[in-house]
């Protein structure tokens, strides 16, 4: 057995709440790494470590939890349930050869539909578990339903409840035909016999086991239908090949609190889910040559050359910079050089380490199918490939959804301000879904998330890690200004003083030009009446007067404007009283050419179940928004739709609630339209009153 095939990488995953986190600590205590069991109530399990996930309870992002257990190498990936962290959750899918579905006794909540349809995409073996069947009204064979009917999948249980709610006591192992029972305050179980009053059902779940694992292959079909049955062996054989070819999902049970279930649990992960080199055989490490785009497939062997992706990116107070990657190929020594060919840049790494939760150790070495964290990365970030640079190639990065929510951030002390912008833009570095910028036209800094939460608990980390904080509001919206009709006028500037004076005289015709025209200047000027070399000043005074128009200060767009007569002193004229000139003479035409507010338009795609489009499409139309089409998507409708980005700042919690959390959407700059009257009524009295608190 080569090393990879000892090793299983596997994301634990589901919705908040299911008890992932709980299970992964259950899993943890039964291969006796830990001496006992902490709980996210307490605050004190080796995956949820950061401050912001002791405080809520749930995690929010993807802690790694590496051991081994008998004779295997386990890489848990213990994800984040919510949506707002969901970045982090689909690149961790991105690099697990296997996943572990978590399912709580209340059944499948909204959030799963978006991570099961990446694992699907990605199409990786799953096992199921179906926790916390020791709460009250659980029933396994309700949620195994459920399960089925909203996954659309096809289930194989393989271990059952012994007793149910507060008498739960143990699992059967439907491979083993016993009884497994935790032995309390150990790590260890008992095998008993299976209880008198569940051999009936027990025998009627085996078959149906072995009837669904005989379909895996033309041999096992042969058997059974000769013999009527299959051995144990060959119920496995069965079992292991349905699972790693997609035909069906393991479906396990128990309580991770108690510590009850996660015995076959292991037993399934080793034995069922791919090491990397059996998923590099059916899902083949596809990647391009950086310079000339040719497809290449490099397997997952340890004697290839050198190349890893990085799926998670960590700034520790104490360690630095955390670079997570999965060696892909090759071999990557500690402290050992190679290039990032997306940034195209050589990089010298750190130390190598293997965690648990917070917890390091070094290691010298890893190879291909390991995970492993390195320190010290400067320029290479989570989505990029790093290689040997004799053997180029660039695996292709995840695709995440754009951050959709912004808020301006003030710092709560005007000090504060770099202060804010470094943390921020570390921050940004460990979430991708996160964007941080200036908008140098509103001179706000603004800090747009996947939602209100994300937003929230990043300033959270903020003031944590940075000592900042900020107070947020919602952010101005960039209009802008144009006119309908021609228009001229005459901007002259004369000015007498002791010594030369200054004089300056132009006339100025603007017109529209069509939406998104931009900016004409044009110079019909004969005879010499305005020297040639004071024309740049005339154009210079003009592009400054745009930068604020007479509506609301907004900048002025798609407007022609021809200098076409004027006259000048031979002393007293300059540069600047031309340039001043030019100025007064647009402000007094643009009056006059019927000046219009326009508004910043978004294109918006929202994803909706087909019984929730109603109800989306009567909200954006309460937004002004024009409803463009629908495309069907699964259960789902995609609406397509503009709307006026004033009318949809606050749009996430609103969808959120409409569609019960089920919903979700992007959106992107279309253009700028004419704002109706009510909407320039509004924002041309807050520049008044703006204008006049900034002068009292």
């Amino acid at each position: 057995m080569t090393h990879s095939q000892a090793i299983r990488n596997v994301v634990v995953t589901s919705y908040v709440g299911a008890g992932k986190t709980s299970l992964v600590e259950a899993l943890l205590f039964s291969a006796g790494v830990t001496s006992s069991m902490g709980t996210s109530a307490n605050g004190n399990t080796v995956a949820d470590f950061e401050a912001e996930e002791v405080q809520h309870r749930h995690s929010m992002s993807t802690a790694l939890l590496q051991y081994e257990h008998k004779e295997t190498f386990l890489n848990l990936l213990d994800t984040p349930g919510s949506l707002d962290f969901f970045a982090d959750t689909k690149n961790t899918i991105h690099v697990a050869d296997g996943a572990l579905l978590v399912v709580g006794a209340s059944g499948i909540r909204s959030e799963l539909d978006r991570i099961w349809d990446y694992i699907q995409a990605r199409e990786l073996p799953c096992l199921m578990f179906i926790n916390e069947l020791d709460k009250e009204r659980a029933n396994f064979e309700s949620v195994l339903e459920e399960i089925q009917k909203t996954l659309e999948t096809k289930c194989v249980p393989i271990a059952y409840p012994i007793g149910e709610e507060a008498n739960l006591r143990g699992v059967v192992d439907l491979l083993t035909q016993k009884a497994i029972i935790p032995i309390p305050n150990s790590h260890k179980v008992q095998e008993e016999e299976i209880p008198a009053d569940l051999k009936d059902k027990i025998s009627e779940l085996r078959k149906q086991l072995v009837e669904t694992v005989a379909e895996a292959s033309d041999d096992l079909v042969e058997k059974y239908l000769s013999d009527g049955d299959l051995t144990q062996e060959e119920v496995l054989q069965g079992l292991v090949s349905g699972t790693k070819t997609r035909q069906y999902i393991p479906v396990l049970c128990g309580s991770a609190i108690m510590n009850l279930g996660t015995t076959v649990l292991h037993n399934a992960i080793i034995q069922c889910l791919p090491s990397p080199e059996e998923r590099a055989e059916t899902f083949s490490l596809a990647g391009s040559h950086p310079d000339t785009n040719e497809e290449l497939v490099r397997p997952m062997s340890a004697e290839e050359p050198f190349s890893g992706y990085v799926f998670k990116t960590t700034i520790d107070p104490f360690m630095g910079r955390l670079t997570y990657l999965k060696v892909c190929s090759g071999a990557l020594e500690a402290d050992s050089t190679f290039f990032n060919f997306v940034k195209n840049v050589k990089e010298k790494g750190g130390h190598l380490y293997y965690l648990q939760g917070k917890k390091s150790t070094q290691t010298q070495r890893a190879t291909a199918g390991e995970i492993v964290v390195m320190g010290k990365l400067k320029e290479t970030h989570t989505g990029e490939t790093i290689c040997t640079d004799k053997a180029p190639i660039v695996f292709p990065a995840v695709q995440l959804r754009r951050p959709v929510m912004s808020f301006a951030l003030e710092p709560k002390s005007k000090g504060d301000i770099d202060k804010v912008s470094m943390g921020l833009h570390k921050l940004v570095e460990e979430d991708a879904s996160l964007k941080f910028i200036r908008n140098d036209e509103t001179k706000e800094m603004l800090l747009s998330g996947v939602g209100q939460t994300h937003i929230e608990l990043t300033l959270e980390k903020l003031h944590r890690k940075y000592g900042v904080d900020v107070n947020l509001h919602t952010p101005k919206v960039a209009y802008r200004e144009t006119i309908q009709k021609m228009a001229q006028a005459q901007g002259k500037y004369k000015k007498q003083t002791g010594g030369h004076g200054q004089y300056g005289d132009c006339w100025l015709q603007l017109d529209p030009l069509p939406r998104n025209g931009g900016f004409e200047f044009l110079n019909k000027i004969v005879g010499g009446v305005i020297p040639r070399n004071f024309i740049p000043a005339v154009e210079k005074g003009v592009v400054e007067a745009m930068h604020e128009g007479i509506l609301a200060g907004f900048p002025v767009v798609d407007v022609q404007v021809k200098v076409y007569d004027g006259s000048h002193h031979p002393v007293d004229s300059s540069e600047m009283a031309f340039k001043v000139a030019a100025s007064m003479g647009f402000k007094k035409a643009m009056e006059s050419a019927q000046p219009v507010l326009l508004e910043p338009i978004m294109n918006v795609e929202v994803t909706a179940p087909d019984d929730m489009v109603g109800a989306v499409i009567g909200d954006l139309n309460s937004r002004r928004g024009r409803i463009l089409g629908m495309d069907a998507k699964g259960h789902n409708q995609i609406v397509k739709a503009v709307v006026p980005l004033a009318e949809i700042l606050k749009y996430a919690p609103v969808l959120t609630s409409i569609t019960a959390g089920k919903g979700s959407y992007a959106m992107e700059f279309s253009g700028y339209e004419q704002a109706p009257r009510e909407v320039v009524n509004k924002v041309v009295e807050e520049h008044k009153a703006e204008k006049e608190a900034a002068s009292s």
